[in-house]
């Protein structure tokens, strides 16, 4: 059974108050909060076996060794990676795509061409603008609708035998549209390309299956999944990481160094340079136990419920405005209130203890696309109620009314 205020107890922090007044808290698309059983799992480290990982004999480096590495396999069966070695532990995100855009960097030609689409982060746009710059290749965009979908019949005609690469997020942060992946990445590899999915969206509300999928490339942080900030993964199929240079030079990722020729490590560990977040590793693998163990299937069910609740309670405000209202979205709620800026709305709902996003999310074509500075985003997760759903919808009313 799915217990909301027994889920709530594992989380220490909302029970907090944020000027005096009971936290609320909707910015998860940003970073989700930590439960208690993670943080344990930090402590443990620190307070236990904090030591350097795959170099010591000594006791705490083999500790700390087998639990980092028993978070790499946990890690690659929850997406089901083919093997543990194709897992790549990163700083986050936008680490991982900026591994891969600089692996490709000797892979491609002058007139090769990419293809993003009009929905993505900046973090999966700006890379690839700088590769372009540096291999001449051009990059084309899959432009969206009104409705924040993706227009697939573009995408259609785009796709080329010139086409080398294809990036696009599973789920928009900006809008909550999940995109439709497995077509994208089939059309792709219909003309020999390769497809990176930005997935730091969908890991909260979804459990990929990489090989289901057939993609290349799979990229994720940990805080958007009850985890820890500074660690993600970069999933990469083994072909392509055989053929992509490495992103850094330094300990761990060599396997012989002289003045003359130094040779690289297998993999992971020749993506893997210097010192990694060893506890944040750790932890990583702790939060997606835990996500497990409530139950990806029962978080989109109850997801799918605030999101509904949500969507047609704040609906109810006059003047108030959803973006992104595709029938395929997760809970993310992205509006605005008619003459109000929506900077303005998040500071009031601030003082009334109301955590919400505002602004362009880092998605700044989206906002140009729509002609607006920004938007007011409540992003729900499974430790959300109906009850704070409710006290945002009374915030926002209070805002307008202060405000118009």
């Amino acid at each position: 059974m799915f217990d909301v205020n027994k889920i709530r107890k594992d989380f220490p922090i909302l029970s907090r108050q944020v000027n005096g007044k009971p936290l609320v808290y909707f910015d998860n698309a940003a970073t989700s909060q930590t439960p208690q059983q993670v943080i344990d799992v930090i402590v443990d480290y620190y307070s236990n076996y904090n030591a350097n990982i795959h170099r010591g004999v000594h006791t705490l480096s083999q500790e700390a060794t087998d639990k980092y590495e028993a978070a790499r396999l946990t890690i690659q069966q929850h997406f089901n990676a083919k093997h543990a070695y194709e897992i790549i532990l990163t700083s986050g995100t936008t680490h991982s795509i900026n591994l891969v855009a600089n692996g490709f960097a000797t892979l491609l030609q002058k007139g090769d061409e990419l293809i993003v689409s009009a929905l993505e982060h900046h973090s999966n746009i700006v890379p690839w603008q700088m590769l372009c710059e540096k291999t001449g290749a051009i990059l084309k965009v899959i432009p969206m609708t009104l409705e924040g979908e993706l227009d697939m019949n573009v995408y259609t005609k785009l796709l080329s035998e010139k086409t080398k690469l294809v990036f696009v997020n599973h789920i928009s942060n900006a809008l909550g549209t999940i995109n439709p992946i497995a077509t994208i990445i089939k059309q792709a590899h219909q003309v020999g390309a390769a497809v990176l999915i930005d997935g730091a969206q969908a890991c909260p509300h979804i459990k990929p299956d990489i090989q289901a999928l057939d993609v290349d490339f799979y990229v994720t942080s940990a805080h958007k999944i009850c985890g820890p900030t500074g660690v993600g993964m970069l999933y990469g199929k083994e072909e392509w990481l055989n053929k992509m240079q490495p992103y850094q030079g330094g300990g761990e990722m060599i396997d012989q160094v002289s003045f003359e020729k130094t040779t690289y490590a297998g993999l992971p560990h020749k993506f893997e340079a210097g010192t990694p977040n060893i506890c944040g590793g750790i932890a990583f693998g702790a939060a997606i136990d835990y996500m497990n163990a409530i139950g990806f299937d029962q978080i989109a069910t109850y997801e799918h419920e605030l999101l509904e609740y949500g969507t047609k309670k704040l609906l109810e405000i006059e003047g108030l405005k959803i973006y992104g209202t595709s029938k395929n979205k997760t809970s993310v709620i992205s509006f605005n209130v008619d003459g109000i800026h929506p900077y303005d709305v998040g500071t009031l709902l601030d003082k009334m203890g109301i955590a919400v996003r505002t602004g362009h999310h880092c998605a700044q074509p989206i906002m140009d696309f729509y002609n607006i500075p920004g938007t007011i985003r409540a992003s729900f997760a499974f430790y959300n109620t109906k009850a704070e759903i409710d006290a945002l919808v009374e915030g926002v009313k209070k805002a307008k009314m202060m405000l118009s």
